[in-house]
């Protein structure tokens, strides 16, 4: 018979994501989420505690004449199932994180729980895009791309305009469009190509370095000013750094002050759990949203494994034929050879 901590614990299967604040490192967030969830499951009550029978002896006083002896049962409760021995009936809930974020930025953070660890396994390994809100101001640059840095330089802006920050804008998407297509390994002269390219669905195969799919600028009002991303293979320190060579291609200098991640994959801004949800409660009801995208990141994970394990076959299959027509040519010109030995010997 389950307990009620028990079944408390299956209904924490699955993927959810929160919002990280500003100025916590990821490592905080999931150690709150599974001291919260532990709380909850320990906080359960506990089962009924298993009745043994006990065999007590009774007197017959003093003026009894009976020297038999009487023995009485009862029904009493074990001590080897009571919480003040066994202890809490959970230790440990290991949260998985998916794609991290550091102290310095914000936004969607996707978390896993129980069978959902091996899903956001797959999903750190699928070729997401992800989006996010970068906040720059013109002036100054520091030593970490960032406004919490040392400043190391101050420059005028006064001849930045929307147009100019467009213009730069568009020369980096276009580098980084011809370097999707590089790392795409997609032949560009079939139809296949075209289709994949109008759809969107070009993306990089195996290791690449940080492609951007999308930027623009939403926001100019000198110095500060905001742009819109959407990156594949990106880090933190990478989309500061992209703050920084926009500044340089405006003949000025820029540091980053914030980085907010608005999606992760499937997972939108919309849909994150904040600081005063992180409950079992919460949680439980966001996995529950989430359970039709679990599943189709667990069959899409799985799907790629196999078709990676079926090529792989396929390759060793060819490699091993070709080693054996290889052979089987050096025998017959091995043969051939000494044929002809022999016909000149015999001359």
């Amino acid at each position: 018979m389950t307990t009620q901590a028990v079944r408390l614990f299956r209904k924490m299967d699955g993927l959810f994501a929160v919002y990280k604040p500003h100025g916590v490192h990821w490592k905080h967030v999931r150690d709150s989420i599974e001291s919260s969830l532990l709380k909850a499951l320990n906080s359960c009550p506990p089962p009924a505690p298993q009745l043994a029978v006990h065999f007590q002896l009774l007197s017959g006083g003093e003026n009894s004449s009976s020297k038999d002896l009487v023995l009485s049962p009862s029904m009493v409760p074990t001590l080897a199932d009571h919480p003040l021995v066994t202890g809490p009936q959970f230790h440990k809930v290991h949260v998985g994180v998916g794609h991290r974020l550091d102290a310095f930025s914000s936004g969607v953070l996707v978390l896993g729980v129980g069978k959902g660890n091996g899903v956001l396994e797959h999903l750190c390994k699928s070729h997401v895009t992800r989006d996010y809100t970068l906040e720059g101001e013109f002036g100054k640059a520091s030593d970490n791309f960032t406004d919490t840095g040392r400043v190391i330089e101050k420059t005028t802006y006064d001849h930045i305009t929307l147009d100019k920050i467009e213009r730069v804008l568009a020369m980096i998407q276009g580098a980084n469009q011809k370097a999707l297509i590089t790392y795409s390994q997609v032949d560009l002269r079939t139809q296949e190509a075209y289709e994949l390219a109008v759809r969107g669905l070009l993306y990089p195969h195996g290791k690449s370095p940080p492609i951007l799919t999308g930027l623009r600028c939403i926001h100019f009002s000198p110095p500060h000013f905001t742009l819109e991303v959407q990156c594949v293979n990106e880090t933190q320190k990478y989309l500061c750094k992209l703050i920084h060579e926009v500044g340089l291609e405006l003949r000025t200098s820029a540091v980053c002050s914030g980085v907010r991640r608005t999606r992760d994959g499937p997972f939108k801004v919309e849909n994150t759990l904040t600081r005063q949800h992180w409950t079992a409660d919460s949680i439980i009801q966001a996995i529950a949203l989430f359970s039709k995208t679990t599943r189709k990141i667990r069959k899409s994970g799985m799907y790629k494994q196999t078709a990676g394990q079926l090529n792989s076959s396929a390759q060793v299959q060819e490699q091993t034929r070709s080693q054996t027509e290889q052979i089987n040519q050096e025998h017959v010109e091995l043969s051939s050879s000494c044929g002809q030995r022999d016909t000149c010997d015999t001359e």
